[in-house]
């Protein structure tokens, strides 16, 4: 039977670059996905690379920054490979914090400026009252990463099932030895659970991590340079694309594995999106999904060895798994080859949910 050095569960964009990583380092890799590869948590997202820290549980701040610096490398090693194109763009983003924002970092305005008047940054913004502030930050399409990375994969010789459902670790004396499906089982001396949402459902070990949902949808914009820039308001954020799209979004709901899109969600997040640039009431809705974000009971994610030697755990990064994609593969990939991770992974280990 063909064995791999490495199986990884999930095949969302955490799954597809570590693989990719450990590719680079001379591992042989399996990645097993229950649907289609990238078409869950990856697929759903907005695409913000937010690493502002009074938006980010100040024990991720580290791998976040990290993480965002890079993307730049990160997106030309994909694109170079592929030859898709990940509409990564660096106009950066206006915030209008929110009091308890403002309450916490009465500086805030002075800190982050904005680097001209408003009108002239965004002309299509309505009027809004609260104050704004600027931040360097960067987006991108995840779709397009995500079809980058899947191509990269198999550019590198990366092995892929797909619409295959792992239903436990295999173990040999004690520790992993490979995956088992309804239909067959995958030999390997590492397995890494990469599976989002669903990771707490794996044996040997049941993680907390669940489902939470999250609702979006996107507008063709009435011009293809109608937003420049990300904008996050309380009630509501919009991401433009370079091809005119203007994505809005997003829910968070505890609503368990239902993906379905609730319409009177949909029309107050259009509605929420008209108020804070009007000229959207002229633009056609395109369309209005749904996907489910991995949390876990800290709303930090899971990363590094569990109790059973040779299972690793990569998943539960919330609402910053694209945000985070390059540094969880950089380091993982570092932990599976026997190395030091570069970056302090303690406050993400899988041991503080298995007692």
């Amino acid at each position: 039977m063909k064995s791999w050095d490495v199986i990884i569960v999930g095949g969302g964009i955490i799954g597809l670059s570590l693989a990719i990583a450990l590719r680079k380092r001379g591992a042989t890799v399996l990645i097993v996905e229950r649907g289609e590869p990238g078409r869950e948590a990856s697929y759903a997202a907005a695409g913000m690379l937010a690493d502002f820290p009074l938006e980010m549980p100040p024990g991720l701040q580290p791998l976040a920054t990290a993480s965002a610096r890079m993307y730049p490398e990160f997106v030309h090693e994909l694109q170079d490979e592929s030859g898709v194109n990940v509409d990564l763009r660096d106009q950066g983003t206006i915030v209008f914090p929110t009091q308890e924002h403002l309450h916490e970092r009465p500086s805030l305005i002075t800190e982050c400026p904005l680097p001209s008047p408003l009108a002239e940054l965004e002309p299509a913004l309505g009027h809004v009252r609260l104050p704004g502030i600027y931040l360097k930050e960067r987006s991108l399409d995840p779709r397009a990463l995500t079809a980058a990375a899947l191509k990269a994969a198999h550019h590198r010789g990366v092995d892929i099932s797909s619409g295959t459902v792992v239903t436990g670790v295999l173990l040999e004396n004690g520790r992993a030895n490979g995956v088992s499906t309804g239909k067959t089982k995958y030999s390997a001396a590492t397995v890494v659970n990469c599976a989002g949402a669903w990771a707490g459902k794996l044996p040997p070990h049941q993680f907390p991590t669940r489902p939470v949902k999250g609702q979006m949808l996107s507008l063709a914009g009435t011009s293809r340079d109608l937003l420049r820039h990300v904008i996050r308001a309380p009630e509501i954020y919009l991401v433009p694309r370079s091809d005119g799209r203007i994505l809005a979004g997003a829910t968070v709901e505890e609503a368990g594995y239902d993906k379905r899109t609730d319409t009177d969600t949909i029309q107050r997040m259009h509605q929420a999106a008209i108020r804070l640039v009007p000229a959207l009431a002229r633009a056609r809705m395109l369309e209005a999904w749904a996907g489910l974000r991995p949390g876990s009971p800290d709303n930090l994610p899971v990363l590094g060895a569990t109790r059973t030697p040779g299972y690793f755990v990569a998943t539960g990064h919330f609402r910053d798994g694209i945000l985070l994609t390059p540094v969880t593969a950089h380091v993982m990939a570092q932990v599976l080859t026997g190395g030091s991770p570069e970056y302090d992974l303690s406050p993400f280990s899988p041991a503080r949910f298995q007692n």
